[in-house]
């Protein structure tokens, strides 16, 4: 009998936090079930998405974020 997986665990598979034993489990059971197996593939889209996603803020939203700073003397900044 094939173990039922949760969204949670597949997102843990992806992530590469699962042990031997349970990846295992969830091969088998991506193998066996077509709807898991689109699951997978949409979380593995989405974790490459989200990586390839924007990494650090553009120079203008330092800037806002540093005149607001001034704005409302929350610390003092140094330029």
């Amino acid at each position: 009998m094939t173990k039922i997986f949760t969204h949670d665990d597949l997102i843990r598979y992806v992530y590469e936090e699962t042990e031997p034993d349970e990846n295992r489990q969830i091969e088998l059971a991506l193998s066996e079930d077509m709807e898991l197996l689109e699951q997978y593939h949409e979380l593995l889209w989405l974790r490459k998405q989200m990586d390839e996603g924007m990494m650090s803020p553009s120079e203008k939203t330092i800037k806002t974020i540093l005149d607001y700073s001034k704005a409302v003397n929350l610390h003092p900044v140094k330029e």
